[in-house]
């Protein structure tokens, strides 16, 4: 592996390192390390593909039919005072 990745390669923290950052440094490392992949180095399982071809096949009809947050609180807030 080339260039600023070589490091990442052989990175390894012990558990040690990891339990003492606080949950928000964890989700914030992680966050960052999500968002610094590239589509192409994601990939999805057969169910993971499915599931979203499936969803994109809906995403009009869903959009014709959605309900906004305010009329869904509405709606509850007489169902459930």
């Amino acid at each position: 592996m080339r260039g600023p990745f070589r490091y990442f390669r052989s990175m390894r923290l012990t558990q040690d390192e990891i339990t003492r950052l606080s949950p928000d440094e964890r989700l914030s490392l992680i966050a960052q390390l999500w968002d610094s992949l590239e589509d192409h180095h994601v990939q999805l399982t057969p169910a993971q593909l499915a599931e979203l071809e499936r969803r994109l096949a809906t995403l009009d009809d869903d959009r014709a039919h959605h309900v906004t947050w305010e009329a869904l609180k509405a709606e509850l807030e007489q169902h459930c005072p």
